[in-house]
């Protein structure tokens, strides 16, 4: 099993990464053999997706400048990544509602025509198939199943836009809403985490 974790918080060691974290070792020890890819996204932050990046990525590739080249290199490291990726764990924090920078910056890299996705006669078709994702979401309030939660319908719909319709999520909420609730989402959210392992696996607090 090919394994890739992204954590996207802004923080190197917020509750999203910490528990990604534990979610992974718990997987890669449950694999024998299992390898394991972690993209930092605030260690190695991905540029965004502007003018510049946009012209690079319309411009042949025999006709890029050195500049352009690169720049597109950048997100060809990240769709590589996924290509090889059998699961995919996301560490995502809520951010004023939604996804942060970080991972809008990383679906942008890797959401290219003809490459993870095309343009049929019958429609769009993702080309990032037979992949599984786990999403462990954290939040300060409380906003699972409710309709101010953008972040699962987004993933949801990007994702599956790319193919993968296997998507699960880890649901660490009200982190902010003092010391009791946040052990209280935490030993829930690690909770969830051991429902997704094999039986017997150990998942590290």
């Amino acid at each position: 099993m090919n394994i890739l974790q992204v954590n996207s918080s802004a923080r190197q060691n917020g509750h999203s990464t910490k528990l990604a974290d534990e979610l992974v070792q718990g997987l890669a020890a449950a694999h024998t053999g299992a390898t394991v890819v972690r993209r930092d996204l605030t260690t190695q932050p991905h540029p965004a997706l502007d003018e510049a990046a946009l012209g690079a990525l319309f411009t042949p590739a025999d006709q890029r400048t050195p500049e352009q080249a690169a720049r597109v290199a950048q997100d060809n490291a990240l769709i590589a990544e996924i290509q090889a990726a059998d699961l995919v764990v996301l560490g995502v924090p809520m951010y004023n509602f939604g996804v942060s920078s970080q991972l809008k910056n990383w679906i942008d890299a890797i959401a290219r025509a003809q490459v993870t996705f095309r343009y049929t006669a019958n429609g769009p078709e993702g080309l990032l198939k037979n992949k599984k994702v786990i999403a462990v979401l954290t939040r300060g309030g409380l906003y699972r199943d409710q309709p101010h939660d953008t972040q699962v319908p987004y993933l949801r719909n990007v994702l599956g836009f790319l193919g993968i319709t296997d998507v699960s999520f880890v649901y660490a909420e009200g982190l902010a809403m003092g010391p009791d609730a946040e052990a209280a989402a935490l030993a829930s959210a690690r909770e969830q985490i051991a429902a997704l392992l094999p039986a017997g696996s150990a998942v590290a607090a």
